[in-house]
């Protein structure tokens, strides 16, 4: 019978503990990217992108059809990545404020929404609760 992971036991399976031990092994970036390749299908790596930088375009603020226009990724991809963003473990939150801090996510000056466009915008909920 194949293995299910539950909400209430996927921190405690065997399997996914193993998984995490071996991302933690990886050294450098390339023996992460090599890792990633080989446990994983290009599709699925290109779905794991797709939720980082929804949820990093999330964080600055950008509406979901903004982000999906952007992206390319499903509405429905978005409002789960930003469900997980305000309701999740805080594993986006983390790993995008230590992108910002390290400057790991570049963004190209015109894809990063400029307070001087709109001046009358205020921070979004999302984007306090990323600040935390």
């Amino acid at each position: 019978m194949k293995r299910r992971f539950t909400e209430d036991s996927w921190r405690k399976e065997p399997w996914f503990r193993s998984l995490c031990s071996a991302f933690l092994a990886c050294k450098t970036h390339e023996e992460m990217e090599n890792f990633l390749r080989d446990v994983s299908t290009l599709s699925e790596m290109q779905a794991l992108s797709e939720r980082l930088e929804v949820a990093r375009l999330l964080s600055q603020g950008l509406s979901y059809r903004q982000v999906a226009a952007k992206t390319g990724a499903s509405t429905t991809t978005v409002t789960r990545v930003a469900n997980f963003l305000e309701n999740g473990e805080g594993g986006y939150r983390k790993v995008l404020k230590a992108h910002r801090h390290h400057r790991m996510i570049q963004t190209a000056p015109s894809e990063t929404p400029s307070t001087s466009e709109h001046p009358e915008k205020k921070s979004s909920p999302l984007q306090k609760y990323l600040q935390r």
